[in-house]
């Protein structure tokens, strides 16, 4: 559950399955002393991680936005955390993070209003209205 609702990367699954997989042995007595408990763990997690993790995280594009360029972010759509008018700059967020942005459309930006980034100068974008060219 935690693995969904934290960007881990699919780490904590392999985890969990180390532990399954050791708690099962012990309770079909194959696990043996607690060492060995311990390192049949570590094993297998280690290994559940090098070779399902890769496959993992292409199956489910988790690894897409990071490597996108910034000026990738020109395809979004970012919602203003303020009013913003022409020319000026405010706050506004992007994929869950608020970022400074300037208002480079003729009119103003309302609060909650959806834009368009149009490109990025450093940590600033610069949007218009959705919809506006």
């Amino acid at each position: 559950m935690l693995e969904l609702a934290v960007p881990t990367n699919f780490f904590l699954l392999f985890f969990g399955i180390g532990g399954i997989v050791v708690g099962f042995l012990s309770l079909v007595d194959l696990a043996g002393p607690a060492w060995v408990q311990w390192l049949l763990f570590t094993v297998i997690s280690v290994l559940s991680v090098v070779l399902f993790r890769g496959p993992l995280l292409r199956r489910f594009h988790r690894d897409d936005w990071m490597r996108r360029p910034v000026d990738a972010l020109t395809e979004d759509i970012a919602t203003t955390l303020e009013d913003i008018a022409p020319g000026s700059i405010g706050r506004v967020e992007l994929r869950g993070t608020p970022w400074s942005a300037r208002n480079v459309g003729a009119g103003v930006l309302s609060k909650g209003q959806r834009c368009a980034v149009q490109r990025v100068d450093g940590l600033t974008l610069y949007i218009v209205p959705e919809g506006a060219k």
